[in-house]
């Protein structure tokens, strides 16, 4: 079987200097290798072709038969790595919370600890009768979200 690490480590040589970054490397039973890259202004294909290229220059099919696939991080697929939320910063996600909440709301920031989404919430004010609606920060360290993807919206 193929080596995911070696794949790992010959996208990262490619990635190298590159706006690009890494989001996953997968190899399954039958020599299946999947390669996810992100940009902050999304993927071009060319690049996409380039990096299995030079992936396929690197390992060599005499050896193990393989099949190569490299891709771009899926749309609506849930973050992988700390750069995406980075790159979501000023933009809206959902999530799922490690106890099975799930909300909506706005990336204020993200580091490798965790990030902050501003949610807003029914919350009562002093001085009013009724609830009012309020944005309210909410820190998550990483491991205490089950999912988190960005919301598309096509208006």
């Amino acid at each position: 079987m193929i080596d995911r690490n070696k794949v790992r480590e010959l996208a990262q040589e490619w990635l190298n200097g590159k706006e690009y970054f890494l989001v996953d490397t997968a190899v399954d039973e039958q020599n299946k290798i999947t390669v996810e890259i992100d940009h902050k202004d999304g993927v071009w294909i060319e690049d996409c072709c380039e990096l299995s290229k030079f992936i396929e220059e690197h390992l060599d099919r005499e050896v193990e038969d393989f099949e190569l696939e490299v891709g771009s991080a899926g749309i609506g697929q849930p973050f992988k790595v700390v750069q995406q939320y980075i790159n979501s910063i000023g933009y809206d996600v959902e999530l799922l919370t490690a106890d099975g909440v799930k909300m909506e709301g706005c990336v204020r920031n993200a580091d490798d600890e965790g990030f902050t989404v501003v949610v807003t919430e029914k919350q009562k004010v002093e001085g009013k009768k009724r609830p009012q609606l309020v944005d309210v920060e909410k820190r998550f360290a990483y491991q205490d979200v089950k999912w988190v993807k960005s919301i598309i919206d096509f208006k």
